[in-house]
């Protein structure tokens, strides 16, 4: 499934002609949450359950499947953030994750240290850390984003670094107003201090190419349902960071890195679907080489085909009595959260539900940003995020619900 155009996308019927979860006379707008999946992830997921599985590093056939299963995926999430399979640790989705390495990695933390996370991130990446510092003593400093532009500037994280830095927590891109902060800018900062950087690239990793090495991020999280993808999660190191740290575990749990990172039985069904969903992104260029290179071509390439319907959106929204989108940041993915005035998002989200477009609304786990506009009493925002398989009717079929709704 390829363009005429060499590192080009596929063309966007083809595209969408693989979601049959596509409705038509439909605007599926709610891709931050979540994205539909295309057949060959389907088919992955119904291909693992029709043969026997088992549980890995058996002699036997069934165990030998699933131990390939594990592996496969690890290598495919490598390949799509640059990182390696002895660091990929798997997991049912981000915020578990987060909360088990949080665990391990406050069990060295004593009175006096000192944890950065920022009004920006969802909140899956600010209370873990939280809730382990306080467990442990250590103090809390928040890295304010600036509500005018909605940019995260690199001397805010500055300000709140000091020798005690223990951990940085910092989003690769707001789910909530899109945002792509100079993530290397601030963990070469954090790195200064001799702090570890742990980095939530959930809803980054949809709309770039991304390089966990160039990020300085020790540790980097993702979800697969964010890139059209079954629900988990997982979260990639470096292998010989993972191997200071001791998780809780079972003690017959294997003690070697990264499995000992995951408590219990992976859903085997779910990781085939990983790297199903993987190999499906990297086939939507004829860019030759690598998985990984065909892997940086489709998001560099979906990066120019997304760029002019985000900017559809906003100029749209712009021309609406009432209507106003919050941030402006250079940088960002092509997700906007607005406010009506005089309309709450929930009822926004409802009424554009009946005209057959879906948005969320509320605070989108973006707890702190939503306090930091001053919208948290008032319901938050109204959420639309654009994905691969968008269409500028799509954006269309918003503003048209949009504008009505202001003029009622």
């Amino acid at each position: 499934m390829i363009s005429d155009t060499a590192g080009g996308l596929a063309a966007l019927e083809e595209i969408r002609a693989q979601f049959q979860g596509l409705a038509p006379d439909h605007a599926h707008l709610d891709g931050a949450a979540g994205t539909l999946v295309p057949e060959s992830v389907v088919g992955a997921i119904a291909e693992a359950t029709r043969f026997g599985m088992a549980n890995v590093h058996g002699a036997f056939a069934a165990s030998q499947v699933s131990t390939a299963i594990v592996d496969d995926a690890r290598r495919a999430l490598a390949d799509l953030v640059g990182g390696v399979p002895e660091g990929v640790v798997l997991g049912p989705n981000m915020t578990t994750l987060t909360f088990h390495l949080a665990d391990a990695l406050s069990r060295t933390w004593n009175t006096g240290d000192e944890i950065v996370v920022t009004s920006l991130d969802h909140d899956a990446n600010v209370r873990p850390w939280c809730l382990a510092a306080e467990r442990t003593g250590a103090a809390v400093r928040v890295a304010e984003f600036d509500p005018e532009t909605g940019e995260l500037p690199v001397e805010s994280v500055q300000q709140v670094l000091s020798a005690r830095t223990r951990l940085v927590a910092v989003t690769a891109a707001s789910n909530a107003i899109g945002t792509r902060p100079d993530v290397a800018a601030i963990t070469g900062l954090a790195h200064a201090e001799g702090a570890l950087t742990y980095v939530d690239g959930v809803h980054a990793t949809p709309h770039g190419p991304t390089d966990v090495a160039a990020l300085g991020a020790d540790f980097y999280a993702c979800s697969s349902y964010k890139f059209f993808g079954p629900h988990t999660g997982a979260v990639i190191a470096d292998p010989d960071l993972l191997a200071g740290l001791h998780p809780a575990k079972l003690v017959p749990s294997p003690e070697e890195s990264p499995e000992r990172f995951e408590r219990g039985t992976p859903a085997f069904e779910l990781l085939a679907a990983v790297t199903a969903a993987i190999d499906w992104l990297a086939g939507l260029t004829d860019t030759p080489g690598s998985r990984r290179q065909k892997l940086v071509a489709t998001f560099n390439a979906l990066e120019n085909t997304l760029r002019p319907l985000h900017r559809r959106l906003l100029d749209g929204l712009s021309q609406i009595n009432g209507a106003r989108a919050l941030g402006a940041a250079r940088h960002r993915t092509p997700t906007v959260s607005f406010v009506l005035a005089g309309h709450p998002p929930d009822a926004v989200s409802e009424r554009l539900a009946e005209r057959g477009v879906d948005v969320w609304s509320g605070d989108n786990y973006a707890y702190e940003l939503m306090r930091r506009f001053g919208l948290a009493e008032s319901g938050g925002a109204v959420r639309a995020s654009i994905v691969l398989y968008n269409t500028p009717e799509d954006i269309d079929r918003l503003l048209s619900a949009v504008s009505e709704l202001a003029e009622s």
